[in-house]
């Protein structure tokens, strides 16, 4: 959803404050698409501090299912989190792109809250989601669910260069 900012840059030290629904229904990353399963409204303050500089605090809070590194099931995970952003609207896109503001939600007079969720979506995502700390995965040779049980496979897996070593302690054995 996109808020039009024009009438609060009109007078100085105005406050607006802005409950916005999010327009997305999923988070995509890398072409990866993640459902949002739940979504709470964006609550967000903006105070013009007057010469075209505004501050954005907002609070997020949504749930999306992001599948277990190791087995592949969703896992709902809970990002909650605040936004305070200090904008200068003097600034040229040039200028922005020389200083590394990565702004892009904010163009003229509006303010893209949905392009401001995702950018901040993109630095709270996590690197390594799984479903339990001690995941079992996958099994390597059929694919089953290790955590629902085993499967019977022999997974047990030599490195080809050691073959030479492996003779020498099977012969010790013998002896």
């Amino acid at each position: 959803m996109i808020i039009n900012i024009s009438e609060l840059l009109s007078a100085t030290e105005k406050k607006e404050h802005y409950t916005v629904p999010l327009e997305k229904d999923d988070f995509r990353i890398q072409g990866r698409r993640y459902p949002i399963i739940s979504k709470s409204p964006v609550e967000i303050d903006i105070i013009n501090q007057g010469e075209r500089k505004i501050c954005v605090d907002a609070k997020v809070s949504l749930v999306v299912d992001i599948p277990c590194d190791r087995c592949l099931e969703d896992v709902s995970t809970k990002f909650e989190f605040d936004i305070h952003k200090e904008l200068d609207l003097n600034e040229s896109d040039e200028d922005r792109v020389r200083d590394m503001d990565e702004t892009s939600y904010v163009e003229h007079s509006s303010l893209d809250v949905d392009l401001m969720v995702y950018n901040e979506m993109l630095i709270h995502f996590p690197m390594k989601t799984l479903c339990k700390e001690d995941c079992k995965g996958l099994c390597p040779k059929c694919g089953h669910n290790l955590n629902l049980g085993e499967c019977g496979c022999d997974r047990e897996s030599l490195d080809p260069r050691m073959a030479a070593i492996r003779d020498i302690f099977n012969n010790f054995k013998e002896v």
